[in-house]
């Protein structure tokens, strides 16, 4: 009888467990449903990490991410003169946000080929851009890199020696499979209040060295931000 209670009062804990996930996530997506509701503010940035006037911030996620680095020769038979090379192959990153006191993922960061290319998008494009997916939807917008400012220069960027925190610019966008849309409206993404992530000091120095990778960790920020007009028009 002792073991039977004592299974019931586990599977009792499971399903109670359960049962508080289903409402964190039911909350959320509630939540993004009805993202105009939202009051997101961003902090006060430099010019070069504003946003143009006739955009406002809807969405912030807290990042847990890692930057990827190469060791390139600069010239035949010498190593990098630089330390490591960012390999712009490799950003990885998943943002969540704080529900309840749990954290809820609602997006994924990589790289990809921007297949829906807006007005803006460079020709020719590039292999592969920075790419953020909704985890509720599927939506996708791709960006690329307009600003940057180096950590520790100002408020929103405070931890020196952390990698730079940026604005980018949306250059494509794509709803999900389902027609989902919560990120196709996206102008621009700040990436603000970066620790970590900066290449090693060592370890990219002689010949030998030359094709190693690393990956360091970091932490930011990202603001994603929608143009007044066009979001208050969207249905």
């Amino acid at each position: 009888m002792t073991l039977n209670l004592s299974h019931m009062a586990r599977k009792t804990t499971r399903v109670r467990n359960l049962f508080v996930v289903i409402l964190v996530l039911g909350w959320t997506l509630g939540r993004i449903a009805h993202v105009e509701a939202q009051k997101i503010t961003p902090p006060t940035t430099p010019g070069a990490l504003t946003p143009p006037a006739g955009n406002s911030a809807f969405l912030l996620g807290h990042a847990v991410a890692t930057q990827g680095y190469v060791c390139l020769p600069t010239r035949a038979g010498a190593a990098s003169t630089a330390p490591w090379t960012v390999d712009a192959a490799r950003p990885e990153a998943t943002l969540f946000v704080s529900v309840f006191g749990r954290y809820v993922e609602v997006v994924t960061h990589s790289l990809s080929p921007d297949t829906n290319p807006n007005k803006v998008a460079p020709n020719p494009l590039p292999f592969g851009s920075p790419t953020w997916q909704s985890s509720f939807d599927s939506s996708k917008v791709w960006g690329q890199s307009l600003q940057s400012i180096p950590a520790g220069s100002d408020p929103s960027c405070p931890n020196a020696g952390a990698i730079a925190c940026l604005l980018l610019q949306s250059i494509g966008a794509d709803a999900g499979p389902a027609g989902g849309n919560f990120l196709t409206q996206t102008t621009y993404v700040q990436r603000l209040n970066t620790q970590g992530g900066s290449a090693p000091s060592t370890g990219c120095s002689v010949l030998s060295d030359v094709g190693k990778q690393t990956l360091v960790p970091y932490t930011a920020d990202y603001y994603f931000f929608h143009g007044d007009e066009s979001f208050a028009s969207h249905p």
